[in-house]
This record gives C-alpha cells, structure tokens and sequence, in this order.
C-alpha cells in the first residue's frame, strides 16, 4: 500500500502483479527471483532491477521520479526526521497492533497500553501540524497511514476508541483519506476486520 500512494503521489504508470501467497502458500518464482534475500512483497522492479522493502522503495521512487510532490522535504534535516518518523512506524506500529488485535486477557490489556503509548508519541511529534513534516503529505505520512485500514480491527478487538485516545491521529488520518493516492489504495477497514478473523481462526 505504501508504494501504491508513492506511485500514485508521483503519477506514475505501472503494471501491479498481486502475489498470491495468502492462498496458494506458494510463493512465485518472479518474487523468489526478485527480492532471494526476505522473500516478501513489495517488491518494485525498475528497468529489470529489483527494489525490496517499502520504505526503502518509496525513497527510490521520490528520487527516480522527481515532480512537484517530492515525497521527502528538499531540506536535510526535515529530509532526517522524515526518515525518523517512518523507521519508527516501521519498528513499533505493526507489532503494537498485532499484539492487540491476536491477543487476549491480561496480555491483551499490556498490547493496549503499548499501542497507546506508541500513538501518543506519534500524537505528540504530529502536534497541531496537518502532516508529519510540516505542512505538506509526504513519506512519514505514507509509512503510517497504512495502519488506518487496521483500526477498526484493533478497536474491535480491544474494546476500545481510538479515536478517544488520540483525537489527533485519527483526524490526521482523515485528512489523509481525502487524498486520491490514499482513498484509492486503502481497504475498507471492515473488510479487514474480515480478514483479520479469517485469519485467526486458520490459525487457530
């Protein structure tokens, strides 16, 4: 998703191939070839090249495709607290809300206390500002708001609002949301939720 907004951000054109590891257990032949190190998805090939990771590939794509929507702000140290902010969702975010939404009893209750306070420092470093970095929707953005289409899921699970403990995040999220790049890539959230079930009974 996060490299779908960036190439959708920079009006990029693009051929999407969805790995359809989720069903067939079956990994393909062209991502074990692209990306023989992790062996996962997202998996961008430019001119017959691979590039693996999302945050790494949206980097790549602001640099390969410049426009008027630079993705990372042209000054150094915004450009470094941009890159902060997205190594921080990336190493925090997704194991605070797994933890939520695939846990229950006292160990759901301490998933809770870490996901909010993640969110808090990410409430905190967002302040009263539209964006992440300053006043324009860019990579810290993008590395985050992915996590949106997982809310509901979480709150579901944990019995608890989000938007009531963070007022600031989800209103950012909805800002956001009124972005094309990100209206357009998004799942719906209970679609998710969906998912999520689906996939917990699996592996039950």
């Amino acid at each position: 998703m996060r490299v779908r907004i960036a190439l959708a951000e920079k009006g990029v054109n693009y051929e999407y191939r969805e790995e359809e590891y989720f069903t067939k257990r079956i990994k393909s032949d062209l991502l074990l070839e692209m990306n023989p190190v992790h062996k996962k998805i997202p998996v961008l090939i430019h001119n017959g090249k691979p590039v693996c990771e999302s945050l790494v590939i949206d980097q790549y794509i602001d640099e390969v495709w410049k426009n008027d929507s630079p993705l990372l702000p042209s000054d150094s140290y915004q450009r470094a607290q941009a890159r902060f902010w997205g190594d921080f969702v990336d190493k925090k975010v997704y194991d605070v809300s797994r933890r939520v939404w695939s846990t229950k009893g006292e160990e759901q209750e301490v998933a809770k206390k870490a996901f909010l306070e993640t969110f808090k420092v990410l409430e905190g470093e967002l302040g009263d500002k539209p964006f992440f970095v300053g006043d324009t929707f860019g990579f810290a953005d993008i590395a985050l708001v992915t996590f949106y289409s997982w809310f509901y899921s979480i709150e579901t699970a944990g019995q608890f609002s989000i938007e009531a403990e963070c007022p600031k995040i989800v209103a950012w999220a909805k800002r956001c949301m009124q972005r094309e790049s990100v209206a357009m890539t998004l799942p719906d959230q209970k679609k998710v939720y969906e998912f999520a079930v689906h996939r917990q009974e699996k592996q039950a």
